[in-house]
């Protein structure tokens, strides 16, 4: 093991998708800053396995590494189109939403420039030895171990496949997989004569009509199911967009935490649907191939308000899937040959925080406390900054995952780090005012006389009480989220 040990870095980023991307491109030209991004895979990847023919992403084209919140950046979408010399094909194209394969090339494209970040380096434990963070460093090619310091950690490991419980029986056959492994494992379904996909978000979506597209008359049967009741199309209004905005976040990081819990749920459609455009597609699929013929001839099944409560192997060497429709009660069993989850992500705890898990102040549930600033609580202690990226969907609200916060979550983050205004970002960003108005102040007289009227009397002569001064502030101040602030160390 290497033991030297180099100068301290003032943020050390714990993987590199996106959003540490975003942070890594923000900070590279900022005088001073000492910033470096470690990622354990040889290159940048972005959901290799969804990276489908045809695929669009959900956001504009300005949803990328900076632009929201510095678009004279050389790290912006733009400039990287100057660079590959298709600004005029992407002006003609007149689409904001770029394919899923080009927003990936645009990111490999920023990774291999920016000299803060370094690929096949694994960050294996986090310790604290104050007053810094030491990082334990691997280099997955040459298993060489080092050592670096640092005042400030970033996590942003992303979020992990969900398999559900029910298909715990399934762990491990070679037809049933996420769909995060659908390009590299659609050969598996070669022979199937009978695919199910499970899920009703963008990716079952997009799972769905690849599979439409591949087997047009060859007599597969097809089929969707989902729990959801509908298909319903991800909300896609301006005003209903309006919840993907700081101001949104702030309003939603106030609230008590089990109004947030319930409202993650309640607000699928803002974060979990499939886009109007894709539900559109599969429907339009479905109409051209029936041309000439009944609908109930073409071997597709699309079943919503289903879910599937066990799953297993069959006797015949297929699966079985006990299913259970929502509202009526009603059981029925199910054989496929194959079945595609695609049952979303979910935030998990990186292996490498193990040795500092004890001095995290995790909330009830096991999650962390995060503050405006995206920085974690710690035991006092711990006096370095700990921030995290899509690890707080149970804090700041359906906007955390969604690449049109990236930015402005990553200068957030810098602004908190390096203590000062790196990036100025405004204080307001929405039409929509999310909290309820104000108090209006009691006028003085109005407050005396009711207070007379509700109390025991008094004499005439009695003086009046002083006047409350109608120019005080009614209402308790919230930081923004450009401001510094440290995470309680206490349950709020």
């Amino acid at each position: 093991m290497d033991t030297s040990t180099p100068p301290a870095y003032d943020l050390l980023g714990v993987g590199i998708g996106p959003f540490n991307l975003s942070l890594a491109a923000l900070a590279a030209p900022v005088p001073g800053l000492r910033t470096l991004f470690c990622d354990q895979r040889p290159e940048f990847r972005w959901h290799h396995g969804m990276l489908v023919d045809g695929a669009r992403m959900q956001v504009p084209f300005l949803a990328d590494l900076v632009s929201l919140v510095d678009p004279t950046s050389p790290w912006s979408f733009l400039n990287y189109l100057r660079d590959q010399d298709r600004l005029f094909p992407f002006y003609f194209a007149e689409r904001f939403q770029l394919p899923r394969r080009e927003y990936d090339h645009y990111c490999r494209w920023a990774a291999e420039r920016l000299a803060n970040c370094r690929f096949g380096t694994e960050v294996t434990a986090l310790h604290w030895d104050a007053p810094w963070y030491r990082a334990e460093l691997t280099d997955t090619a040459t298993g060489r171990r080092s050592q670096v310091r640092a005042r400030n950690l970033a996590l942003g490991v992303g979020t992990r496949p969900v398999r559900p419980e029910a298909f715990t029986g399934l762990a491990g056959h070679p037809r049933a997989f996420h769909s995060a492994e659908y390009l590299d494992r659609r050969a598996d379904l070669a022979g199937a004569r009978d695919i199910t996909v499970v899920g009703s978000g963008q990716s079952g979506a997009e799972v769905f009509l690849d599979l439409l597209r591949r087997h047009e008359d060859d007599g597969v049967r097809l089929r969707w199911l989902t729990r959801t009741r509908a298909l319903a199309p991800m909300e896609y209004s301006k005003l209903g967009l309006e919840h993907f905005t700081p101001d949104y976040t702030r309003y939603f990081h106030g609230l008590p935490a089990p109004v947030r819990d319930a409202l993650v749920a309640a607000q699928w459609q803002l974060h979990k649907a499939a886009s109007a455009e894709t539900l559109a597609e599969i429907h339009d699929h479905l109409y051209e191939r029936t041309i000439g013929r009944p609908i109930d001839t073409a071997p597709v099944d699309i079943t919503p308000g289903t879910a599937v409560t066990a799953a297993r192997t069959g006797p015949g060497g297929g699966l079985e899937l006990h299913c259970r429709h929502t509202d009526s009660g009603a059981e029925h069993l199910l054989r496929t040959d194959a079945v595609v989850l695609a049952t979303g992500y979910r935030a998990a705890r990186p292996a490498a925080l193990e040795p500092l898990a004890g001095l995290i102040d995790w909330d009830e549930a096991g999650r962390y406390r995060v503050d405006l600033d995206h920085r974690v609580a710690t035991r006092p202690e711990l006096t370095g900054g700990l921030y995290v990226q899509n690890a707080e969907l149970h804090t700041h609200g359906v906007g955390t995952p969604d690449l049109g916060l990236g930015a402005h979550r990553a200068a957030v983050i810098l602004n908190a780090v390096t203590g000062r205004t790196v990036h100025r970002l405004p204080d307001r960003t929405a039409w929509t005012g999310f909290a309820p108005p104000a108090p209006a102040p009691v006028p003085a007289a109005a407050s005396a006389s009711a207070s007379v009227r509700a109390s025991d009397p008094v004499p005439a002569s009695a003086p009046a009480s002083d006047p409350a001064p109608y120019d005080r502030e009614q209402t308790p101040v919230v930081p923004r989220p450009q401001e510094l602030t440290r995470a309680a160390t206490v349950g709020r």
